[in-house]
Parts: C-alpha cells; sequence; structure tokens
C-alpha cells in the first residue's frame, strides 16, 4: 500500500459527534423495577445493560466444588487441587439422599453454571433446584438434561464446548438465568458418590447474584419459562447471529484510518462530544504477522484517562496469530479481519492509537470506529483493558511428575473504585507435552478476606474441560487455539460476562494460580476487561519492553540451546524439537544414580516412535560420545543417532529389577563429526525385550563428548 499524502507519525482523524441521538439508550434496571426471568433475558442482548453501574446492585459470587483445604495462602493447602465432589453438606430429602450445591438466602438469581464428570458413575445423577423453602423442586432431572442437554433451554444458553470433544469431555454450560426472591438450594443426588473420598469426581462451579435488600425478584417457575418460548427464541438467534446483525450498523458514525506505521509511529482516531464507540475494526498486514500482533498495541484514552493498553492480536483474542471465532464481544475471520463489539461511553472525547513497537513497517489495511450520540449518566463507566506477559516464567510442575509442586498465583489485574468485572483472555505458549492449566481462580471483592471466587481448574474458569485441545467458539467463552494445551504451542482462551459480571465498589483482585503439571519455561499473558467509573485505576503497567520480544511459534523460539559444557551434556538439556508419539519431559529423581539428579525421559506410546533433539556444540571436529542411559522394567529398545548417523546396535533399555529397580548404563556410540553450532541428536524406539512391561520408555542421562 502507497503511503498516503500528509501521513505523519500521527495519524489522525477528528470527528465531531453531533448532540442529537439517532438511537439514544435507556437503561432497562430502574430501582423499583422488579427483577424477572424476562427481564434478566432482555438484558442479555442489551449492550448497554452492562456500562453503568448495576442499579439495583447486587455482588456476584461463585458456589464451586473447589478443595476445601484451601484455607488461606499462608498455610499449605492454598494450592491444594482434589477440586471434585466437595458440597454445602449431605441431606436426606424425602428419602433421598442429596448433596447441597448452592444454598443462597435473600433475592437472588443465579446467572451461570458449569459442570463437567469424571466418568459415568458422577453424571449418573440427578439435580434439583428448591426455591423459597419450598419442599417441593421447580427444577428436576438428569443432570446433563439439565445443564446442557436442553432440557430447559437450546442453544446457547445451554451447551457443552467443544462440539468436537467427547461429549463426556466437555465443560458443560447452562447460562439460562434462574431467579429466586427468597432462597435458592441446588442439589445432586447421585448413588455412587462417596462423600468421605469426594468420588467418583463431580466439578461445578455456581456463579450467582444477590441483590441490595428490597430488591423485588419473581422467582423462576417452569410455566414462565414456557411461556416466553417465542421469547427465548429470538434472544438465542440473536446470540447465534453474526455480530453486526444484532444492531443498525449504517445508521452509526464512521472514522476510518489506513497507511503504513513505521517503527515508533502511531495512528490516532480523535473522536470528541458524548458518545459511545459501537464497534472498532483492525486489519493489517506485515512481513511478520505473528510479530506484529503483538507488537502493534492497542491504546485508548477516555476523557483524559487512559484505560486501555494490549497488543492488537491479544484484545481482540486471537493471540499473536490469526485464530477465527465469534463471540458476543470479539469476532476474527480468516482474512484477519479483528472486531470488537465492547461498547464504550465517553462524556466528552476519545482518543484511539494503533502504536508501532516493533522493528518492521506494520501496513494498516483497515482501522474503523462506528460511533453514536450517548446520554452520559452519573453511573455510566468508561471500558477498560490491561494486558501483561510473564516471559519464559518457570513452572514448578507436580511433585506427581517430579516437579517441586512450587505453584503460585498470578495477579492478571488490581482494580481500585466502581466497576465491574467483564472478562478474562489468556494466551500461553507451552514447551513440553503437558497440561499447563491445573490452576484454580481467586477473585478478592472490595478487600474481602477470603476470595468469593475460587474455581475448579483454568480451563473449568474458561467454560471447557479436561484440558481438551479442540477449538471452540461459543458468545462468551472460546478457545480459539488449544494447540499448547497438550503439546508445544500457542494456546487462546477467552471468557466474557453479561449477566454474570462482577461489580465492585472499592477493589477486585483477579488471581490465577499457575499450576503446570511439568516443571518448564513458558510465555504466559492475561488479558482483563472491565468497565469502571471515572477515576478508578489498575496496577498493570503498559509493559513496552515485553511486546518487543520475539513471539514464539515453536519450542525452539523459547527454550535455550544449551552448549556442551567441558565435554558433558545433560540429557535433560536436550532442546527436543519434534516427537512422533508420546510424551517426554525432565525426570528428577536422586535415587537412581541419574547426573545432576535429572534425566531427559521419554514416554513412547509404541514401537517405530521417533524422538529429535539438538545441542550446541562451541569448537567443530571429531568427538568420541558415550551415552549413559537409563535402564527400567518398563524401558524399551532404541536407536541413536547423532546428525544422522546412527550407532549400529540397538540398545536395550530393559532391566529386570534385579537389586535396584532402576539403574543407569554407560556405552560408546561412536566417533561423530561435529559442527560448531546446532547438531541434532535423534531416537527411534525398535521394540522390547520379551519380559519388558508393555511400555516404551526411554531415558537419556549424560553424554559424554571427547574430542579426537
Amino acid at each position: 500500500m502507497k503511503k498516503p499524502k500528509n501521513f505523519s507519525s500521527r495519524m489522525s482523524v477528528i470527528i465531531l459527534l453531533g448532540l442529537f441521538s439517532i438511537m439514544n439508550f435507556q437503561s432497562c434496571n430502574t430501582d423499583n423495577a422488579e427483577i424477572s426471568l424476562s427481564s434478566l433475558l432482555q438484558d442479555m442482548t442489551n449492550r448497554e445493560s452492562v456500562i453503568s453501574y448495576p442499579s439495583p446492585s447486587f455482588t456476584c459470587k461463585q458456589f464451586s466444588s473447589y478443595d476445601q483445604n484451601t484455607v488461606t495462602p499462608d498455610e499449605e493447602g492454598w494450592f491444594a487441587n482434589h477440586d471434585a465432589s466437595w458440597f454445602i453438606r449431605q441431606e436426606e430429602n424425602n428419602g433421598r439422599r442429596e448433596f447441597v450445591m448452592l444454598e443462597s438466602e435473600g433475592a437472588g438469581a443465579i446467572v451461570r453454571f458449569w459442570m463437567t464428570f469424571g466418568n459415568e458413575a458422577a453424571y449418573t445423577g440427578t439435580i434439583r433446584f428448591y426455591f423459597d423453602g419450598s419442599d417441593t423442586p421447580e427444577i428436576e432431572g438428569p443432570v446433563l438434561d439439565i445443564i446442557s442437554g436442553g432440557a430447559l433451554v437450546g442453544e446457547p444458553l445451554s451447551s457443552s464446548v467443544s462440539p468436537e470433544s467427547n461429549y463426556y469431555q466437555r465443560g458443560h454450560n447452562l447460562y439460562l438465568p434462574i431467579p429466586y426472591s427468597k432462597h435458592l438450594k441446588v442439589t445432586y443426588e447421585c448413588p455412587a458418590l462417596d462423600p468421605v473420598k469426594h468420588s467418583p469426581s463431580v466439578y461445578y462451579n455456581i456463579n450467582y447474584r444477590t441483590y441490595e435488600e428490597g430488591t423485588k425478584v419473581s422467582s423462576f417457575t417452569m410455566d414462565e419459562l414456557m411461556s416466553l418460548e417465542l421469547e427465548i427464541d429470538k434472544l438465542q438467534a440473536t446470540l447465534n447471529k453474526s455480530n453486526d446483525e444484532t444492531f443498525s450498523i449504517s445508521s452509526l458514525t464512521q472514522a476510518s484510518v489506513e497507511g503504513v506505521i513505521n517503527p515508533g509511529e502511531s495512528s490516532d482516531i480523535n473522536l470528541s462530544g458524548k458518545s459511545a464507540i459501537h464497534k472498532l475494526q483492525v486489519k493489517i498486514d506485515a512481513d511478520d504477522l505473528p510479530q506484529a500482533l503483538r507488537s502493534t498495541v492497542l491504546e485508548i484514552t477516555f476523557d483524559g484517562e487512559k484505560t486501555v493498553w494490549s497488543p492488537l492480536g491479544e484484545f481482540f483474542g486471537s493471540g499473536y496469530q490469526i485464530r477465527p471465532h465469534k463471540t458476543w464481544y470479539t469476532m476474527v475471520t480468516e482474512d484477519g479481519t479483528l472486531s470488537c463489539y465492547w461498547l464504550m461511553p465517553f462524556k466528552k472525547s476519545a482518543e484511539i492509537k494503533l502504536i508501532n513497537y516493533g522493528e518492521q513497517a506494520v501496513t494498516i489495511i483497515e482501522q474503523r470506529t462506528w460511533t453514536d450520540s450517548y446520554r452520559w449518566k452519573a453511573n455510566s463507566m468508561h471500558f477498560g483493558a490491561i494486558w501483561h506477559e510473564l516471559h519464559q516464567v518457570e513452572s514448578g510442575g507436580s511433585s506427581r511428575v517430579n516437579g517441586d509442586d512450587k505453584h503460585f498465583d498470578v495477579n492478571y489485574v488490581t482494580l481500585n473504585g466502581e466497576g465491574v468485572y467483564m472478562g478474562t483472555g489468556l494466551t500461553i505458549f507451552n514447551t513440553v507435552d503437558s497440561w499447563w492449566g491445573e490452576g484454580d481462580e481467586k477473585i478478592w471483592v472490595d478487600g474481602e478476606s477470603f476470595p468469593s471466587f475460587i474455581g475448579t481448574g483454568t480451563e473449568d474458569y474458561f467454560g471447557y474441560a479436561w484440558c481438551r485441545p479442540e477449538k471452540f467458539s461459543h458468545f462468551l467463552i472460546a478457545q480459539p487455539d488449544g494447540s499448547g494445551n497438550f503439546h508445544p504451542g500457542m494456546s487462546v482462551n477467552l471468557r466474557f460476562h453479561i449477566l454474570d459480571g462482577i461489580p465492585f465498589k472499592k477493589s477486585l483482585q483477579f488471581d490465577l494460580e499457575l499450576w503446570h503439571w511439568t516443571k518448564t519455561v513458558m510465555n504466559y499473558a492475561p488479558m482483563s476487561y472491565w468497565y469502571m467509573k471515572p477515576g478508578g485505576t489498575y496496577n498493570i503497567q503498559a509493559d513496552i519492553e515485553a511486546v518487543k520480544n520475539k513471539v514464539s511459534i515453536k519450542k525452539a523460539d523459547l527454550i535455550e540451546l544449551k552448549a556442551v559444557v567441558n565435554g558433558m551434556l545433560e540429557g535433560e538439556s536436550l532442546r527436543v524439537l519434534e516427537v512422533s508419539n508420546g510424551n517426554y519431559r525432565v525426570q528428577n529423581d536422586r535415587n537412581w544414580g541419574w547426573s545432576d539428579d535429572s534425566q531427559l525421559w521419554w514416554i513412547a506410546d509404541s514401537e517405530k516412535a521417533s524422538l529429535t533433539a539438538d545441542f550446541l556444540i562451541e569448537e567443530a571436529g571429531t568427538y568420541q560420545i558415550q551415552l549413559t542411559y537409563t535402564k527400567a522394567i518398563d524401558y524399551g529398545n532404541f536407536k541413536i543417532a547423532i546428525n544422522d548417523k546412527f550407532y549400529p546396535s540397538r540398545i536395550s533399555g530393559y532391566h529386570d529389577q534385579t537389586g535396584k529397580d532402576v539403574i543407569t548404563q554407560k556405552v560408546n556410540i561412536g566417533i561423530f563429526k561435529l559442527e560448531k553450532g546446532n547438531n541434532t541428536l535423534s531416537l527411534e524406539v525398535v521394540g522390547k525385550h520379551r519380559k519388558a512391561l508393555p511400555r516404551y520408555m526411554v531415558g537419556i542421562d549424560l553424554l559424554t563428548l571427547t574430542k579426537m
């Protein structure tokens, strides 16, 4: 694209918006209006319902099956992780043994219900909802039918994700609001449940509102649900539509910019007047598009307050690669068009910048905003979003797989002021064949001494389950990319809020555990979205150096290649580039005689499996190489090659456990010519000993190199 005339480091379009309104919003909520199933459903598609601080006010909290050994950050159980089948209590109802999942006093509403299950015994049960002290449940039925099977309502308010996953490995989500006027109790009857052993595994997260005293709420009834069938059908159709079909975009005022942003430059759109942005749309191009999506930053200032700062790709929920998806607030298409539909009001002015912090020129194919006039009110709030990255952060790993259990909470954001938390995004680059997201969210509101939200796993917070990598798009949750869930690669998770937004009057602290199963190095980049009244603050600062970091597309982009030191190369220092099947990790144990108490441990699934790694030599030459490897009863036979030259004999990993369960053995594998810089090591599984257990593990402890 040619550079436009008069194009400088600040492209600027000034739009003066009239005081008249083409479509002036009116809030559905008033202090004396009765809350009902119908009114809550209307709020779901009224984009203005979230931009004013709620009136009547309410809290939003969570009941979940979290491990109740989690008591305080000062005690060991803070990262307790047996998050299944914990309930408030067990009780007898009409001769039935029922476990209480939720019990709430006062006027309120369930606004999000998520569940998953460990096995058939866990999901073969009945769920019941008891309203306002009644002994007779108003909602009753098989749990999967009620939550995601369409017994109450269809897609997308009742759904499971990912549709590409096995049904019983999905996250089951119900977004149908369930209001109650005085009291609600939810129970689960499951014959197989053992409350002492907390098995079989039943996981649940239930988000619920509690309204301020005096609020009138009409309790849910099945009769009312049936009477609203047509209204619900229309709502579901709206939620399933393309976002541009949900309002008349042609009636809005449009501002646009295109051109080239050189390193250090920005493109600006400046708006003035009492207005609201309805849609932002951006499409860029660059020689290295993934890097441009990370190093080009969206910065928005409303009424003199900078409230949005994020890499472009991650603000729109695509990570730093184009990952198509559609939610109520974001949409990314195959051609790289990034769109968002957050309603963003302002009283006097707004400045929208795209800033190029990278080292390459970025072409703006389009940068557009659609606005309409808006009547600013006392409860109106500015939109905010902030990103940051833990670059090359080291995870603790589980002691069950030879980690050190040093898990920790990542602060996504701390907000101070009056507002509503509205969503979370997460972009990670994983470097091993192991699940990275065992950690639970912990959300602290208004200085509470214990978080009112504690979850049961990162994927559970994001609405799916069992760390499944399959992609999905849903109106409030999405996994545009799950490549890094089980293997090295990028994963992107999104969760947005409408009715389940979390109000705060003074502060909100959002933490989520970084609980990776394996001790490794990874990139971990959280994204937070909110609305807050003017004057509110957030603690995460714009990190310009972080957006300049090279993005990781493959494992070798992140894991440093280690050199041979004093003729010694530890197996765990090999950088694995490719594996045909199975998992690999660093295994630590001081009992088996490994050099530095560690080895590279490859658990192959079958014969003919292969693994390729590389290592660094600082001085080229001819070297004799000795291999120290592991032998045990369940290790297989393998062949080894250096720079594609194979040691001619197969190596047996079998050991009959005489004396010790695990031993190491040395073998001279030959003389090899090594180049200065990168050299490769290849392993190939070639069967197993006839007495070996039916596994094909390989362990590389040490390579000793002697220059000839």
